[in-house]
């Protein structure tokens, strides 16, 4: 098994650098700040009354953190959709903007047709790909940035650029505090977690070989409810291992009632709670006492809890936090948390048909 206190023998595992891309996100988020501010965003966008953000995978994440981040603030509706298609509602009222990193993503693609065919106002955030090639080619909006990496390991540009996109589009107020905030609350964070921190003084270390061998189950709310579905995907990603991710008040109505069976499981799952000083306080209560629940059903369970003041830091603490957990995790299998064999598979099997 990998020494977690000795990560100059995880190169052999991480050839292609993931834990950099990691450790990257707080310069991501302010170069794509800056970035996406100069982008020209035409006048008529402002109209639209409603916003779909079409993504998927890795693509996708900052669009649902996006959303979580401005529900309370924004004046439309904003949708992600993560599928092929465009809903019923989608008109030449309706802001598209189709996310794909590497710009080839097929599910988007198809959206991105359909939308032009029925005269959405579109914009596009990519790296390039047949997405840049088609904005260009009509004349669209483009937000095109350069980060060789895994979709997933460029959050910062996706969640950042949309961010920019909606303040300049006048639907919530200026966010340049709270992105800053976001930058200083990570920059912290990786002094107490980054690779070099030994693992009896490293809380993402000491949670990674908790869940070594369990099934890891991810627990939030309200604006960090995005936040978990990353920790979900990261596990699935990095670690190639299993993860589950539910939200409150939500799971408190269902998911609890299920804990008595199968009773194996309570060997097998370990839940973590992500938790903020600012949900709602009846949802704080029923983080504790569906802590109370796990706890009588034998399922050990630990908080993260997030750090700063504003919604956007405490996401972005919590998704780094979770980063740092999942690379630590697939050290401990021995996997290389870069490559996606097996979702490359689905693509190859995909091209034959």
């Amino acid at each position: 098994m990998p020494d977690l206190d000795a990560p100059e023998s995880w190169r052999v595992l991480d050839p292609q650098g993931m834990l950099k891309s990691i450790a990257d996100l707080p310069r991501q988020c302010e170069d794509a700040w800056k970035r996406a501010l100069g982008v020209k965003v035409p006048d008529k966008y402002r109209q639209a009354e409603q916003i779909l953000i079409l993504g998927i995978g890795g693509s996708a994440i900052g669009a649902d953190l996006l959303n979580g981040l401005i529900a309370g603030e924004c004046r439309i509706p904003v949708v992600v959709h993560r599928d092929y298609g465009l809903p019923g509602f989608v008109n030449q009222h309706t802001l598209v903007v189709a996310c794909s990193h590497s710009g080839e993503t097929e599910e988007t693609l198809t959206g991105l047709e359909v939308a032009q065919q029925r005269q959405a106002l579109v914009l596009a955030v990519t790296t390039g790909g047949e997405l840049a090639r088609r904005a260009r080619e009509h004349g669209l909006p483009l937000f095109q940035y350069h980060y060789p990496s895994q979709p997933r390991a460029a959050l910062g540009y996706s969640l950042s650029t949309l961010l920019a996109i909606v303040q300049m589009l006048g639907l919530v107020s200026d966010k340049s505090t709270d992105l800053a905030e976001a930058v200083a609350v990570m920059r912290q964070l990786q002094s107490e977690i980054s690779e070099r921190i030994p693992t009896a003084l490293n809380p993402a270390k000491s949670l990674a070989l908790k869940l070594q061998g369990k099934l890891p189950v991810v627990y939030a709310a309200e604006h960090l409810s995005a936040a978990a579905r990353r920790w979900k995907g990261q596990f699935n990603e990095n670690g190639k291992s299993w993860g589950v991710f539910d939200v409150l008040p939500e799971l408190a109505h269902n998911t609890v009632a299920g804990y008595a069976l199968p009773a194996a499981l309570a060997g097998v799952v370990h839940v973590i709670m992500l938790t903020s000083a600012s949900n709602h306080p009846r949802v704080r209560q029923r983080f504790e006492i569906t802590r109370e629940l796990l706890q009588r059903h034998g399922f050990p369970c630990d908080t993260v809890e997030a750090r700063g003041q504003s919604n956007l830091a405490q996401a972005l603490s919590t998704v780094h936090f979770g980063d740092y957990v999942s690379y630590y995790l697939a050290m401990l299998y021995g996997v290389d948390p870069w490559t996606i064999a097996d979702i490359q598979f689905i693509k190859d099997r995909l091209r034959q048909r």
